[in-house]
């Protein structure tokens, strides 16, 4: 009989279950989205009880399209999205909305800790930026604002672990994403009072779940989550990663001279260490899913949500033409893009639609835009706008770890050339893209692997599995032409700083 893994990603609005042969090799695969709720005040939230519906629809799915027996499955894990926040309430119900990471409600209290010097005095714990889509924020904001839900909650998840209790009725904080919530001693590994009342926050410490490791089982399918999901109860459940340590995992990020991009919902670009970099110039050390090493981070909600939203507004001729051919919008968008050489036009796009690497009330605009221009030209403008938003956050990294001479691509550019192109020629870099289009869960599915004895460690998982499909030089042309309008990018953005301010911001 054969054997098979299981991993469960969520996204920022797209759950996906993918089923995997012990190679790797993608068997069947359902997804499927969940509504957005944009709340103003920059609140982005989703229905638990939704989510979690949703969650079992593309289980039972996934398994139907692969036609297997559920018996079949040695064991399934789970990646999802880090930041934002999941409470589970006493009443054995969502205590709250979940809150997506792209949530800006509590940019104060950054503002506040940094001013007090509250963040000066936990670095040392915590190594790194305090973000108003962490927990730490989003809960402080909670309790000044809407204390009966802190009241009345029962445990503080994150999106990946509000799942997992569903399926397991065990409730577990996984390392890797609490570790990049400001709410743990990262040196410790544990959580730690001291750091809780220096937020203000002593109170919540019950309510915090045990931290488990990546490829620790938390928890077996119960009786009811069978019912619902289509599982053998039983069947082991890893505790699973935060989704940027499932893709860097399932792209062999397994030493210490590999830079990892993810062009998704967020811009995340990160290198693994065996010391986390402490002189303030980078945003986030997490624990990351291999013992003994760091994540060293630099991330902003600015990548491929902004083409989202670009197609969303501005591109439904072409949507509907693309459904008329049987075509994809994004190959569309592709082909606009492919049209236009680099040089052609000087647009810049700054990808701010829910703030930028530096200020949360940063917005999104075109600069340069004239008569003549097409909406070609504007496409490309956004693809390129991203990659140099990307970019911003590489120089940090490059300057702390300069060894780093090859990217691994992943997320929605990856599955685009004439993007990959861009990023190789903005970055100046060659770039790697993996022979697969479901890197969160196949990270995820590796973890379940582990727990389940099918593979020694993730390092061995990764070796047996990853398979490099396709590697992008830069073009020496296109580089001398993206120097120069990553120069005036960068003008833009600091010509623009103190703008944002001015701004009205809905409470």
């Amino acid at each position: 009989m054969a054997k098979y893994l299981m991993g469960l990603d969520n996204g920022g609005t797209t759950t996906k279950a993918v089923i995997f042969d012990l190679e790797g090799n993608t068997i069947a695969i359902s997804n499927k989205q969940t509504e957005l709720l944009a709340l103003g005040g920059g609140r982005t939230e989703r229905d638990m009880e939704q989510l979690w519906e949703v969650n079992c629809e593309v289980i039972r799915e996934a398994v139907a399209s692969a036609g297997i027996d559920a018996e079949e499955i040695l064991g399934l894990s789970l990646s999802g999205h880090g930041k934002g926040l999941y409470l589970w309430g006493k009443d054995n119900r969502p205590a709250y909305n979940g809150i997506v990471s792209t949530d800006t409600r509590a940019y104060r209290y950054p503002e506040k800790w940094e001013a007090d010097g509250t963040a000066d005095r936990i670095f040392a714990k915590t190594c790194q930026r305090i973000l108003p889509s962490q927990p730490v924020s989003l809960v402080r904001w909670l309790m000044d604002n809407e204390p009966q839900v802190i009241e009345k909650t029962q445990w503080i998840f994150g999106v990946k672990d509000y799942i997992r209790f569903r399926l397991t009725g065990q409730a577990a904080a996984e390392m890797t994403d609490f570790s990049g919530s400001n709410l743990v001693n990262i040196k410790e590994a544990a959580y730690d009072r001291e750091l809780l009342d220096a937020f203000g926050l002593g109170d919540i410490y019950g309510k915090l779940p045990p931290l488990k490791y990546s490829t620790e089982i938390t928890g077996h399918i119960t009786e009811e989550s069978s019912g619902k999901t289509g599982l053998k109860a039983g069947t082991p459940v890893a505790a699973g990663m935060f989704d940027i340590d499932a893709s860097a995992i399932a792209m062999d990020i397994t030493d210490q001279d590999k830079l990892c991009v993810i062009a998704g919902t967020w811009s995340i670009n990160e290198y693994i260490s065996k010391e986390p970099v402490l002189n303030k110039t980078v945003m986030m050390n997490s624990l990351y899913c291999l013992p003994g090493y760091y994540l060293v981070e630099e991330c902003s909600p600015t990548s491929a949500a902004n083409n989202e939203w670009f197609i969303g507004r501005f591109m439904e001729k072409e949507k509907e033409q693309a459904r008329k051919e049987g075509a994809s919008i994004y190959e569309a968008m592709n082909r606009m893009v492919e049209g236009v050489s680099p040089e052609e036009q000087d647009i810049l796009f700054l990808p701010y639609i829910f703030g930028s690497n530096y200020n949360p009330l940063a917005k999104a605009c075109f600069i340069g835009m004239e008569s003549h221009h097409s909406k070609a030209q504007i496409a490309r403008a956004v693809y390129e706008g991203i990659v140099f938003c990307h970019k911003v956050h590489i120089e940090k990294l490059l300057k702390n770890n300069p060894n780093l001479r090859t990217v691994r691509l992943a997320g929605g550019a990856a599955n685009s050339a004439v993007w990959v192109q861009i990023f190789a020629d903005v970055l100046d870099l060659p770039i790697e893209t993996i022979d697969t289009k479901e890197l969160g869960a196949l990270g995820a599915a590796m973890a379940a692997g582990v727990a389940a004895g099918v593979y020694e460690d993730l390092q061995d998982a990764a070796k047996k599995i990853v398979k490099i499909k396709d590697r992008v030089e830069p073009i020496q042309k296109n580089v001398e032409t993206y120097r120069r309008k990553y120069r005036l990018y960068r003008e833009a953005e600091e010509a623009l700083d103190g703008l944002w301010k001015k701004f009205r911001v809905s409470e």
